[in-house]
């Protein structure tokens, strides 16, 4: 099943016998809220998930957004209506972002019917509804472990002997600007890999075969294993989404950049993609 759905097929999902259970995550890095934008107008049936509440832990060990506790994160999914054999769309504000930080913990946590809206709200051509869905409880229990997870160890030792990607801005990776966190620059012997680069204009995934070529041209061939870091594990999601539809399987580090460069005693790289 492809991780993502055109617009057409989700109006087409919806009038039929098994509707999806439609997720609305609109954040914006450092705010404002996404909740106001929701109640304003939204995909009819869609339920807000507040990414920095619901979709991750408490900032601090971890980084800027560590991993929900799976009980809770369960919880907030039961409680917008997902169930084990229900589909399940995700969308978000367009970025992409969001939506895939949702994606890839449903499919971390074992659901396996989860896809994200290809461009997010600003492609929908249907009506919005500002009317709140009170829908059943589902029954979703997380089975973590479903998709690979990387602790800084782990990253550290792939951009070693495999493939480290960097997912934020090349700025960023280079080390030039650092807005957020306590230094600039990267793990490393990671790889330069915007997740700017895995989008049309529009916001929509370029295709399967672009996007294979792309990857590939980073060094993400066929035996090596791939993992992905960004600046706290929400964009990073983004590129393991395009990563899924090139073909290519890859790990997260959740902890990202945030946790890394918290650790004096980490060794930080900074400069141009060495490749």
């Amino acid at each position: 099943m492809k991780p993502i759905i055109a617009v057409s097929e989700l109006l087409s999902e919806s009038a039929g016998a098994r509707p999806p259970v439609l997720l609305d995550v609109r954040w914006t890095l450092g705010g404002p809220p996404g909740r106001p934008d929701y109640e304003a107008g939204h995909l009819p049936g869609a339920v807000y998930v507040d990414l920095d509440a619901e979709l991750a832990g408490p900032p601090g060990a971890g980084g800027r957004h560590p991993l929900p506790d799976p009980e809770a994160f369960g919880a907030v999914m039961r409680r917008a209506g997902v169930s084990a054999d229900t589909p399940v769309v995700v969308y978000d504000g367009g970025l992409g972002w969001a939506a895939a930080r949702a994606w890839w913990l449903l499919r971390w946590a074992g659901h396996r019917d989860v896809r994200v809206l290809d461009g997010g709200l600003a492609a929908w051509t249907g009506e919005l509804t500002e009317k709140e869905p009170a829908p059943e409880p589902g029954d979703f229990r997380p089975e973590p472990g479903a998709l690979g997870l990387l602790d800084a160890d782990a990253a550290a030792d792939l951009a070693r002997s495999g493939l480290l990607l960097d997912a934020r801005a090349a700025e960023r990776y280079r080390g030039d600007v650092e807005p957020i966190d306590r230094v600039g620059g990267h793990i490393p012997g990671a790889v330069s890999a915007p997740t700017t680069e895995n989008v049309d204009a529009e916001g929509r995934f370029l295709g399967a075969t672009v996007l294979r070529d792309r990857f590939g041209a980073l060094g993400a061939v066929e035996g090596t294993p791939v993992g992905v870091y960004c600046g706290s594990g929400v964009s990073g999601a983004h590129e393991i989404l395009a990563l899924e539809i090139a073909g290519v399987p890859a790990a997260l580090y959740a902890g990202s950049w945030s946790d890394w460069s918290a650790d004096p005693a980490r060794p930080v790289a900074t400069g141009p993609d060495p490749q």
